[in-house]
């Protein structure tokens, strides 16, 4: 690779001179001498060393991008189109801001911590972390640190030191708001379907449980449908979740990606929806909007709660302390046609 140096010696001109153009600082040099130099950059197809100017400025220009996921959930955690979703709307403002995006998928805590701390990442952006992982990890790592959907406590977010923020979600509320609405649809043996209760799914199972409680229906640990998501297990426990799903009239998923999945084992024994099940989804991502018949969800923004994870990335990596501690994002019920109204049957 040819060195400034090298250039400025080939077109009789100082380093300083060259630099300042490929950098595009040209307040003091001449059109023409701009001209020549960005001539004979185009003619050895210069390629700047990006990795020795970062480490001349201290940084890398690199924003590491965490999940922790479920141990063994689906093929690969990337075929959930939420998580899809949320990475183009990162990836996109990161690589816009000038930043390089470095991915890490790991359901081992104690693996993250190892390998994110011998990064040379400007700042972290940390997805579906549990209890103390967040702060853990960034104990040892000691940079900006933004999460989405992670619950932490108040007394936690303090030990941060102003280089934390957490992007959620109206969890509770857009459960509440789904299940309210089945239940105004004359239906009360609903389900509540999740791999696992805990972070946003402990949310949305709490909306779940005030909106029975409102209405005056039981509450049971029977209607919890616990679907095992492992890659050579998912077929077969949705196969049994739809079995189990005619003893309910109704199912409320924790995500689109399971409600489609519950809709297409349902297909296939026979069972109708919403004909003789009503299902109900989360998230109103690419795979809920393709499902036949169109499904009935909670809309969230996905990617705009990616693009805001990143940008608040990128303004603590510049020194701005956050506003908040913690920005939740609106949650709103979409009804489509995935819910019969039993109420139209007397």
């Amino acid at each position: 690779m040819i060195t400034i140096k090298e250039i400025a010696n080939r077109l009789g001109m100082s380093p300083t001179t060259v630099s300042n153009v490929i950098r595009g600082k040209t307040g003091e040099v001449s059109p023409e001498t701009i001209a020549r130099v960005q001539k004979f950059l185009e003619e050895v197809e210069y390629v700047p060393n990006i990795s020795a100017r970062n480490l001349a400025q201290s940084r890398s220009k690199i924003i590491g991008v965490v999940l922790k996921t479920v141990e063994d959930r689906f093929e690969h955690i990337l075929a959930d189109a939420f998580v899809s979703e949320l990475l183009g709307g990162i990836e996109q403002v990161i690589r816009e801001a000038g930043y390089f995006m470095m991915l890490y998928i790991s359901d081992d805590i104690a693996e993250i911590i190892k390998y994110v701390t011998t990064w040379n990442a400007d700042g972290l952006v940390l997805f579906w972390m549990q209890d103390d992982d967040a702060l853990r990890i960034y104990k040892k790592y000691r940079k900006p640190v933004v999460c989405v959907d992670t619950y932490i406590k108040k007394e936690t977010i303090e030990q941060f030191e102003n280089s934390f923020v957490n992007i959620g979600l109206e969890d509770e509320k857009g459960a509440y708001e789904a299940v309210h609405y089945l239940i105004t649809m004359g239906h009360e043996r609903i389900a509540f379907l999740s791999d696992k209760i805990s972070g946003v799914d402990l949310e949305r199972f709490r909306g779940y449980r005030r909106a029975l409680e409102e209405a005056g229906i039981e509450y049971s640990d029977k209607n919890v449908l616990q679907l095992r998501s492992g890659k050579d297990e998912i077929d077969q426990s949705f196969q049994k979740l739809a079995e189990k799903a005619e003893r309910f009239t109704a199912v409320f998923c924790c995500s689109d990606t399971y409600a489609t999945m519950l809709v297409n084992a349902c297909f296939a024994r026979g069972l109708r929806v919403p004909e003789q099940l009503s299902v109900v989804g989360f998230d109103d991502s690419r795979s809920g909007k393709l499902c036949r018949p169109p499904l009935t969800t909670v809309h969230q923004d996905i990617i705009e709660k990616g693009e805001l994870a990143a940008t608040t990335l990128i303004d603590l990596l510049h020194g701005n302390s956050p506003a908040e501690n913690e920005v939740i994002m609106p949650a709103e019920l979409l009804i489509r046609s995935s819910v019969k109204n039993l109420k139209e049957e007397f």
